[in-house]
C-alpha cells in the first residue's frame, strides 16, 4: 500500500528509473543541462497526458499551481516554464523517451504473457498472433511541413505490430505520412521481431511477395489478403464445407512472372463467402496445416489492432501536440505511449480489474490525492448495454 504517496506519484513509481539514467547517459540528451532533467520532462509530460493538458500554457499553469507537490511528484526542478518545456522537446532527442517506451513494453509482455487473450480462437493458439497494421495522424500542412503527405496535408504515421494476449504493442515506428506500409516488414526483420512460430496478420497492403517470402524463411506464419491482380496456378485443391462460408482452399504456386521469382514456393489460397456483410474474400497463408476456417477467424483479429488505435486516440494525447518540429512530436507520442504501458504494467501488479479507460479517469480526477490507488479505484464498473 502507498500510504502518504500522490497518486501521480503512485502511478511513476513503475518507471525503471536506474535503466533510464543508463539510456539519457547513452544517447547525451542531458548534455549541459542544469535544472530541467529529462525525467522532469517526461513526469511533465506524462502528468499532461494522464490529466489531458490542451498546450504548454495549460500545462505551466496548472503546475505552478501545484509547486508545493513537485518534490512529491518526483520533480526536482524549481519550476514549470512553457519556454523551457517547449526547447526541451525540441532539441532532446526523441530516442531517448522511445528506449523508456521499449523498456516497458518488453516488461508488460513478461506480465500479460499468460493473459487470456480477446478471443476464444487466440487462447486456444499454441503460437503467438500478432497483429500489424498503421494509423495515420493528420497534421497541419503550414506547420508540420517536414512530415510529408499529400499535396494538400502532411501526416505520421504509427506502424504497430500488438500481441493479441493483452493488447500490448510489442513493436511501434513512427514515420511520415508517405512511407508504405509494406516496408515496416524490413524494419521489424532487421530488428530481430520475427519469430518462428509466431503468426502475423495483416492487410493487403503488406502483401510484397520478396517480403512474405522473407517472413516464411524466418518459419513464422502470414495471414493476408490476396489483390484481385494476383496470377496463380493451381498445384492442389481441398474440399471443404460449404456450410461454414468457405468457397475453396487450394494449394497454389504464384504465375506472374516476378512474383514467381520472388515467392518461388506453394501458398495456400482460401475463399471465403461473409454471409453478414454479403463479401467474398481471399485469403493468402505459408501455413498449410491448419483448418483453413481457422484461417479465415484469425485474419478476422486483425481488427484488435484497429481497436487499439481507435483507443489510444480517443484516451492519449497523440492527436493534437505541444509542439511543432518533429522532435516535439515524436517525443510526445513516445511519452504517450510510456505512459499508457505503465498504466497496463500497474493494472497487472496491482491486480486490478478495471479497465485502462476506467484507471484513466479515476487517475485524471485524483493525481493530487494521497490515497492507494487500490482504495481509490474501488469496485469495477459492471459493462452496461446502455
Amino acid at each position: 500500500m502507498h500510504t502518504g504517496q500522490l497518486v501521480f506519484a503512485q502511478v511513476m513509481a513503475y518507471l525503471p528509473l536506474k535503466a533510464f539514467s543508463r539510456m539519457v547517459a547513452a544517447r547525451r540528451a542531458q548534455h549541459k543541462v542544469q535544472d530541467f532533467s529529462c525525467l522532469d520532462q517526461f513526469l511533465v509530460l506524462a502528468f499532461a497526458q494522464l490529466t489531458t493538458r490542451e498546450s504548454l500554457r495549460d500545462i505551466e499553469i496548472n503546475l505552478r499551481a501545484q509547486r508545493k507537490h513537485f518534490y512529491h511528484m518526483g520533480l526536482r526542478c524549481k519550476t514549470v516554464s512553457r519556454n523551457t518545456l517547449a526547447n526541451a522537446n525540441r532539441v532532446r532527442p526523441w530516442e531517448v523517451f522511445a528506449d523508456l517506451a521499449h523498456h516497458l513494453i518488453r516488461t508488460a509482455r513478461t506480465l500479460y504473457a499468460n493473459e487470456p487473450a480477446n478471443s476464444e480462437l487466440v487462447s486456444l493458439m499454441d503460437a503467438t498472433v500478432y497483429a500489424l497494421d498503421s494509423t495515420t495522424i493528420d497534421l497541419c500542412l503550414s506547420i508540420f511541413n517536414w512530415a510529408p503527405f499529400r499535396t494538400t496535408k502532411t501526416a505520421i504515421k504509427l506502424h504497430t505490430l500488438i500481441d493479441l494476449k493483452g493488447s500490448i504493442p510489442s513493436f511501434i515506428h513512427i514515420s511520415d505520412g508517405k512511407m508504405h506500409d509494406v516496408k515496416v516488414l524490413d524494419i521489424l526483420c532487421k530488428q530481430g521481431y520475427v519469430e518462428a512460430g509466431a503468426f502475423y496478420v495483416m492487410d493487403k497492403a503488406y502483401v510484397d511477395f520478396a517480403r512474405l517470402y522473407t517472413l516464411h524463411m524466418a518459419k513464422a506464419f502470414f495471414v493476408t489478403r490476396a489483390k484481385t491482380n494476383m496470377q496463380v496456378a493451381m498445384v492442389q485443391s481441398f474440399p471443404v464445407a460449404t456450410n461454414t462460408g468457405l468457397i475453396s482452399d487450394h494449394h497454389v504456386r504464384l504465375a506472374g512472372v516476378l512474383t514467381a521469382a520472388r515467392y518461388p514456393e506453394p501458398i495456400r489460397l482460401v475463399t471465403f463467402f461473409d454471409r453478414e456483410t454479403g463479401n467474398t474474400f481471399e485469403f493468402l497463408t505459408n501455413n498449410l496445416t491448419l483448418p483453413a476456417n481457422t484461417i479465415c477467424a484469425l485474419y478476422k483479429q486483425r481488427w484488435q489492432v484497429e481497436l487499439f488505435f481507435k483507443w489510444i486516440k480517443q484516451h492519449l494525447r497523440i492527436k493534437a501536440f505541444y509542439g511543432n518540429t518533429e522532435n516535439a512530436v515524436k517525443t510526445q507520442i513516445w511519452i504517450a505511449i510510456a505512459t499508457y504501458v505503465s498504466i497496463a504494467i500497474m493494472k497487472k501488479r496491482l491486480n486490478l480489474k478495471h479497465s485502462l479507460y476506467e484507471i484513466l479517469r479515476v487517475l485524471d480526477l485524483n493525481m493530487f490525492e494521497m490515497t492507494p490507488i487500490e482504495a481509490l479505484l474501488g469496485k469495477p464498473v459492471e459493462p452496461t448495454d446502455l
